[in-house]
């Protein structure tokens, strides 16, 4: 999946004013201030476009902070566009994730953020993708006899 989160020894180092920082913003001594990333940061780590994260702010789903015209992401932020990815990926609408994310029905785990689902929720959802399915069987089905039929015209 393109959004899967990257291992930090994977990504260089660069040298910021200030002394020297990974891409993530993350000081290379220690410290208590929490990581952040910026948009482009961000964006290439999960695989979206600049776009998408600016849509998902505007939607209220992000909410990364400002430093000048500069956003900033957390890791809170990380795990909530962890969670958006999942949710859209899973079939929810962007009403419907706003709502589990903005009703703290977040579950963190060990690997980003995760949907907290009723079972309500995930029997609905399951039937949606049934019928989806469903629907693109019989045009695919449709599509292969309108091929055979052309082919021997």
């Amino acid at each position: 999946m393109a959004y899967d989160r990257q291992t930090e020894s994977g990504r260089g180092a660069s040298v910021r004013s200030g002394g020297s920082a990974s891409r993530t913003g993350r000081p290379s001594g220690r410290s208590t201030a929490p990581a952040t990333l910026t948009i482009g940061d961000l964006a290439e780590e999960f695989g979206v476009t600049l776009r998408a994260l600016r849509f998902y702010e505007a939607k209220g789903l992000l909410h990364p902070q400002r430093r000048g015209t500069t956003r900033l992401y957390t890791e809170d932020d990380r795990s909530r566009l962890a969670t958006i990815l999942r949710g859209k990926e899973l079939g929810f609408t962007l009403r419907e994730i706003a709502a589990m994310v903005d009703g703290d029905e977040l579950a963190e785990t060990g690997t980003g953020g995760a949907l907290a689902l009723s079972p309500a929720q995930v029997a609905e959802q399951i039937t949606h993708l049934e019928n989806q399915k469903a629907e693109i069987e019989r045009a695919l089905e449709a599509l292969r006899g309108y091929g055979k039929t052309a082919a021997s015209a």
